[in-house]
């Protein structure tokens, strides 16, 4: 009688929809994942609120968010090298900060009575949301801006070796 083959890594079945744990684990997936959390959250307090024309913002940065983290957790920035995704990642958390803390800065101004607030008293003010949302997006594209002049440094200092040779071919016919 044969011995059942223990279930590897490869079964089939809900787990595959889950993300690696190792992205779970990395500060990048951590930040995504609250982006795309805090997005959600804002965006429900939005369309709860008498401040519903603010919520394409916190939908557009949700799927933004969301897709970026399925992309990495299914490893789309390793096969579509044609896209540089640290600077789409960036430009995507810069804009973000700059909306989110615009359109907090306009919700406290215009909707400071209590009836706009998301939940009542019982939760916090929507804005609030947007705030905690611009430091998030704010570390996260101060983080990945680091990673960035990280990556120009090293690709300016090492230069290909085409330019390499022709840099010598220079040199040896200025003498």
């Amino acid at each position: 009688m044969e011995e059942p083959e223990p279930a590897g890594p490869a079964q089939p079945g809900l787990r595959s929809l889950l993300p690696p744990r190792e992205l779970l684990r990395s500060r990048k997936g951590q930040l995504l994942l609250a982006e795309s959390v805090l997005s959600f959250i804002i965006f429900i307090c939005y369309i709860a609120s008498l401040a519903a024309s603010f919520m394409m913002a916190p939908l557009l940065e949700f799927l933004l968010a969301l897709f970026l983290f399925f992309a990495y957790a299914s490893k789309l920035n390793e096969k579509f090298k044609g896209l540089y995704w640290p600077l789409t990642d960036f430009l995507r958390c810069v804009t973000a900060a700059i909306i989110y803390f615009a359109i907090s800065i306009a919700a406290v101004s215009k909707y400071s009575d209590g009836a706009s607030k998301a939940a009542g008293s019982v939760i916090l003010p929507f804005y609030v949301f947007g705030f905690i949302a611009t430091i998030v997006f704010a570390i996260d594209f101060y983080i990945t801006f680091n990673d960035l002049v990280t990556f120009l440094k090293q690709g300016s200092s090492d230069p290909p070796e085409g330019r390499k040779s022709e840099d010598e071919d220079s040199d040896s016919d200025s003498d």
